[in-house]
C-alpha cells in the first residue's frame, strides 16, 4: 500500500482549514462603529449566496446590542436630566432592531436550509462513493479483466473525485478503502509496458511539481494563504495517480517533508495568535478588576463620581486597543467587564436621583431664608435683626447644594436681602455715633456732680439730689461701646459709695427715733415692748442666716469671667448692706434691754 495513505482525509483536511482560515478573517476583519453600518452588514450577508460566518455574526450581534444599550442609557439620563422620574422613562423603539432581526432570521434558515441540503448531500455521496468501491474491488480482484475495465476505472476515480461532501465520521474510512483498492488495481494491471511507464511518468511529473510548489510555499510572507495553498496541492496529488512502485515513499517523503514546514508555520502562526489572545485576556481581566475593585460606597461627592467616571471611559478606550481574547472566553471576559462599568453607572446613577432629590429639598429650605431675610431686611430693630440675619446664614451654609439652574438666582435673593438691612444699620450706626459721644459726655457731667455730693457733707437733702441725678442718668441714651463698661463701673461706684454714706445717715436716724419711741412707750406703760423685742430677735436670727447663705454661695463663685467677677461684687455689696442691716437689728435689741433695766 502506498504510504500516502497517511494523509487526512480530503474532506476533514479542507473543512478544518477553512474553519480556521474564517475564524482569522473574522478576528481581524473591520468590525462596523454604528448601528446603521452593522444593519447594513447583515443585510449584505443575509442577500448573499454563501452563508454568514458564526463568527462575524456574533460580533455583530455583540456590536448592535451594545451601541444599542449605550443609547437607551444616554437616553435615560438626559430623560431623568430634564426633570423626569426614572420610574416613568421608557425607551423610544429602536426602528433599526426590526430590520436587524428579520436579516439575522433570513441568514438562520438559509444556514438551516443548507445544512440539511450537506446532510442529504453527504448521504448520497456516500451511498454513491460505496458503490464506487464496490465496483473497483471487484475490478482489482479479476486481473485477467484489467486491460479491458483500465477506461472504466478511469472514469469511477473522476466520479469519485466529484464526489467531495461525505459524513466527517466516515470519512477517513472511505478514503483508506479507495487507496488499498486503487493500488491494488494498479498492481494488478497488464498494461504493455510502455502504456504502463508513461502513465507512471507522468504521474510523476505532476507529483514532483507538488513537491516543488509545496516547498516554495514555506516561503511565502502570507501564513494562512500558504496553508490554504498547500490544502489546494494535497488535493490534487491524492487525486494523481500513482508513479512506479519504486518512488511511491521518495515522492511522499518529499511531499510530505514541505507540507509539514507549512504546517508548523501554521500551527506556529496561530499559537502566536492563542499567546497574543492570553496576553489580552490578562489585560482585560485587570480592567475588570480594577473596575470591580473600586469602593463605591466611599465616593461621597458629585466632584469625586465625575473623576471615577472618566477614569472609567479611559479604562473603556483602553479595553478597545486590546484585541480578541480567546474564543471560548471572549464573550464572557466582556460580559464582565460590561457588568462592572454596568454596576458602576447604576450605582452613580442612583446617587444622582438622591443627590437631585435632596437639592429639591435643599431648594425648599433656602427659599424659606430668603423669604425671612426678605421680611427682616427693612426692621429697624438693628441689634436684634442683625443677629438673626447672621444666625440664619449660618443655617444658609449648613445647607447643602441647590439645582445648579436655580444656584445663583437663588443665591443673589438671599444675600441682597441681607446687604439691604445691612447697608441701612451701617447708616444708622454713622449717625448714632455723633449722639453716642455726647451721651457720654453728659454722664460723665452726672459722676462729677455725684462726686461732689461725697465731699459737701452739709449739703440738706442729699438723698433727693441723688435720686434725680440718678434718674437724669438713665433717661441718657447709649455711649460708644468701647466707653460703655468703663463709664457704668465709674457711674456705679460713685453711687454706692453715697447710699452707704446716706444708709448709715438714715439708718442712726431711725436708731434715734427708735430709742425715743422706747422712752414714750415706757412713760405709757411699757407693755408692746416685749413683743417688739421678739420681733426684732426672729430678724436678728433671719438676718445671720441670710448672711450664711450668701457667705456660702460666695465659696462656689470664680472671678474666672468678667460676667462672674460682676455677681461677686453684686453679692458683696448684698452682704456688706444685710450685716449693716444686722448691727442697726442688734442696736435696737439693747437699746430695748437698757431702757427695761433702767425701768427696772
Amino acid at each position: 500500500m502506498d504510504s500516502q495513505e497517511t494523509l487526512l482525509p480530503e474532506e476533514n483536511v479542507t473543512e478544518n482549514a477553512t474553519t480556521e482560515v474564517n475564524e482569522t478573517e473574522n478576528r481581524t476583519a473591520e468590525v462596523p462603529q454604528t448601528q446603521e453600518a452593522v444593519v447594513a452588514r447583515v443585510k449584505e450577508l443575509a442577500e448573499a449566496d454563501t452563508v454568514a460566518e458564526k463568527q462575524e455574526l456574533d460580533t455583530l450581534k455583540q456590536v448592535f446590542y451594545k451601541i444599542h444599550k449605550a443609547n437607551v442609557a444616554a437616553a435615560r439620563a438626559q430623560f431623568i436630566e430634564n426633570g423626569g422620574e426614572p420610574e416613568a422613562f421608557l425607551p423610544a423603539p429602536n426602528v433599526l432592531e426590526d430590520e436587524f432581526k428579520t436579516a439575522l432570521n433570513v441568514i438562520r434558515q438559509k444556514r438551516a436550509a443548507q445544512q440539511a441540503e450537506q446532510e442529504r448531500l453527504k448521504a448520497e455521496n456516500l451511498q454513491k462513493k460505496q458503490e464506487i468501491l464496490e465496483r473497483i474491488k471487484a475490478m482489482s480482484s479479476t486481473p485477467e479483466e484489467a486491460n479491458q475495465t483500465y477506461k472504466e476505472f478511469k472514469e469511477l476515480q473522476n466520479q469519485w473525485k466529484e464526489l467531495t461532501l461525505v459524513p466527517a465520521e466516515k470519512a477517513s474510512e472511505l478514503w483508506k478503502t479507495y487507496q488499498l483498492y486503487v493500488e491494488q488495481f494498479y498492481d494488478q494491471l497488464k498494461l504493455n509496458n510502455e502504456f504502463r511507464e508513461y502513465d507512471f511518468k507522468k504521474n510523476l511529473e505532476i507529483k514532483t511539481r507538488l513537491c516543488e510548489a509545496a516547498e516554495k510555499l514555506s516561503e511565502e510572507a502570507d501564513v494562512v494563504s500558504a496553508f490554504q495553498q498547500l490544502q489546494a496541492l494535497h488535493q490534487e496529488f491524492k487525486e494523481t495517480g500513482p508513479v512506479a512502485k519504486e518512488l511511491r515513499e521518495e515522492i511522499w517523503t518529499r511531499f510530505k517533508t514541505a507540507s509539514t514546514s507549512v504546517n508548523k508555520r501554521h500551527q506556529q502562526y496561530f499559537e502566536e495568535i492563542k499567546q497574543k489572545e492570553e496576553e489580552n485576556l490578562a489585560l482585560k481581566s485587570a480592567l475588570c478588576e480594577k473596575i470591580e475593585t473600586i469602593d463605591l460606597a466611599g465616593i461621597q461627592s458629585a466632584s469625586e463620581w465625575e473623576n471615577q467616571t472618566q477614569a472609567i471611559i479611559e479604562m473603556q478606550k483602553e479595553w478597545r486597543t486590546i484585541g480578541f481574547a480567546p474564543q471560548r472566553m471572549n464573550v464572557r471576559i466582556f460580559e464582565r467587564f460590561r457588568n462592572a462599568c454596568d454596576r458602576f453607572f447604576t450605582e452613580k446613577a442612583a446617587y444622582f436621583k438622591h443627590l437631585k432629590e435632596e437639592q429639591i429639598q435643599n431648594l425648599a429650605k433656602k427659599t424659606e431664608l430668603c423669604e425671612l431675610a426678605e421680611t427682616l431686611k427693612d426692621s429697624t430693630e438693628w441689634k436684634a435683626t442683625a443677629e438673626k440675619l447672621m444666625q440664619i446664614q449660618k443655617e444658609w451654609k449648613a445647607i447643602g447644594a441647590v439645582p445648579k439652574k436655580h444656584a445663583e438666582a437663588l443665591w443673589q435673593r438671599f444675600i441682597s436681602a441681607c446687604d439691604y438691612f445691612f447697608e441701612q444699620k451701617g447708616k444708622n450706626t454713622a449717625s448714632q455715633r455723633g449722639e453716642e459721644k455726647e451721651n457720654l459726655q453728659k454722664k460723665e457731667h452726672i459722676i462729677e456732680r455725684l462726686k461732689a455730693l461725697l465731699d459737701n457733707e452739709s449739703q440738706d437733702n442729699k438723698q433727693e439730689t441723688v435720686r434725680e441725678l440718678m434718674k437724669e442718668w438713665n433717661g441718657i441714651g447709649f455711649v460708644p461701646f468701647k466707653e460703655k463698661d468703663k463709664i457704668y463701673k465709674a457711674y456705679h461706684e460713685t453711687v454706692d459709695q453715697l447710699f452707704k454714706i446716706l444708709n448709715m445717715s438714715a439708718a442712726r436716724r431711725r436708731l434715734d427715733n427708735f430709742k425715743n419711741n422706747l422712752k414714750n412707750d415706757l412713760k405709757e406703760g411699757g407693755q408692746g415692748l416685749a413683743r417688739e423685742r421678739e420681733r426684732l430677735i426672729r430678724a436678728y436670727e433671719n438676718k445671720r442666716n441670710e448672711i450664711k447663705t450668701y457667705e456660702n454661695n460666695l465659696g462656689f463663685l470664680t472671678c474666672s469671667s468678667k460676667k462672674g467677677n460682676s455677681l461677686l461684687n453684686e453679692m458683696n455689696k448684698k452682704m456688706e448692706k444685710l450685716k449693716d442691716e444686722l448691727s442697726l437689728i442688734g442696736e435696737k435689741i439693747a437699746a430695748i434691754d437698757k431702757e427695761t433695766n433702767e425701768q427696772k
